[in-house]
């Protein structure tokens, strides 16, 4: 009887405990698990739930240029306090060129981390006519190969016609199958996030079958500039065109790369949560301490690479900046370019603009 009694003691202070505890937090990744995104979301939440007083799930929502998930957790899903949007460079692609339900002056950065995108090329490969996977994704890829490859002081006109004739841009590839072309020889060139990039491109550079080709610098937002990789040093775009062409890259097109590759990298990989959550300061704070704590930052280190960590309002103030970026001519020269070009389906967003409708005229 004893023994019944205080089973039942131990059943009903069970039950109590869990119904009054908070469901776990959930990273929403608006892709399949294993893509460049997921591999960071898993990394930090390890990290940061050290942190925090529950445990962080990861759910993936994957879908077309993975702006699905994002629209869902924008439609549905802000509002349940414990989901946490894991946004990445793609959906920053997105907001510029595409009809998406997504805002990000809608939302609070919990933090975001301040990040690279890395080319690799084989070694046996013709750098002025490369071949790389297609995608939303690839587009600051394309702008920098065509700047690269075709020069200062040309039309927009002229680098459509230069970067169809120089670079064979391979439609309707998933990421593993462009990683698998490319390990395969059948691409020459491939890009990564730092994380992605260590996992499945060092490998290649470590074996002298390719080399790191170039990269496009890290944002410093508050002066509208970017400045060379400690961890792929002398390999920025802007160093490499200057080596090779003898002068800085300058005018309308390379402003449209300057405007879509600090979307894509000033808010590569983010964390967000809608106006108004009451976890904000708690996840604030706990991303602050994981990224004082040596310990957690050298784990991160050593999967990612060693990048600035932007967090609470430093994070809202990357973004606000990021809007100021956005200017008539470089998004119709972004337009464009996506459509002549790469083919990719792209809309021209006036509303976006800082100062509409005013700018319209």
């Amino acid at each position: 009887m004893k023994k019944f009694i205080l089973a039942v003691v131990v059943a009903m202070f069970t039950t109590l405990s869990f119904a009054g505890s908070s469901p776990d937090y959930v990273f929403l990744v608006p892709q399949k698990p294993g893509g460049g995104t997921s591999v960071w979301a898993q990394i930090v939440a390890t990290e940061l739930e050290k942190y925090l007083d529950r445990k962080i799930t990861i759910k993936h929502i994957p879908g077309a240029r993975d702006i699905p998930g994002f629209n869902k957790w924008h439609n549905d899903l802000q509002h349940k306090d414990h989901y946490i949007m894991v946004s990445h460079g793609g959906n920053g692609v997105a907001f510029l060129q595409e009809n998406v339900d997504y805002n990000y002056a809608d939302y609070e950065s919990v933090g975001l981390m301040n990040l690279n995108i890395i080319m690799g090329i084989h070694n046996d490969a013709d750098e002025n006519n490369p071949s790389l996977a297609a995608g939303s994704g690839m587009v600051p890829e394309a702008f920098a190969m065509a700047l690269l490859i075709c020069g200062p002081d040309r039309t927009l006109l002229q680098y459509i016609t230069c970067f169809k004739e120089q670079v064979t841009w391979v439609k309707g590839m998933s990421s593993g199958e462009r990683r698998l072309a490319w390990k395969r020889g059948e691409l020459t060139a491939t890009r990564e996030n730092p994380a992605a990039f260590k996992k499945h491109v060092m490998p290649a550079v470590e074996s002298k079958q390719s080399r790191v080709w170039m990269h496009h610098g890290i944002l410093n937002a508050s002066q509208g500039t970017h400045s060379d990789d400690p961890n792929y040093p002398g390999l920025q775009l802007e160093i490499l065109f200057e080596e090779k062409w003898g002068v800085a890259p300058s005018g309308e097109f390379y402003n449209a790369y300057k405007l879509v590759k600090s979307f894509r990298d000033g808010l590569q990989k983010a964390l967000w949560v809608r106006k108004g959550n009451p976890n904000l300061e708690a996840l604030r704070e706990a991303l602050l301490l994981m990224s004082v704590d040596e310990e957690s930052m050298a784990n991160i280190r050593k999967k990612v690479g060693d990048y600035q960590w932007l967090i609470g309002e430093q994070g809202n103030q990357q973004r606000d900046t990021l809007m100021t970026f956005i200017t008539r001519e470089a998004l119709e020269t972004l337009i464009t370019f996506n459509k002549e070009a790469l083919g990719l389906h792209s809309v021209y967003k006036a509303h976006i603009i800082p100062g509409y409708p005013l700018v319209t005229n």
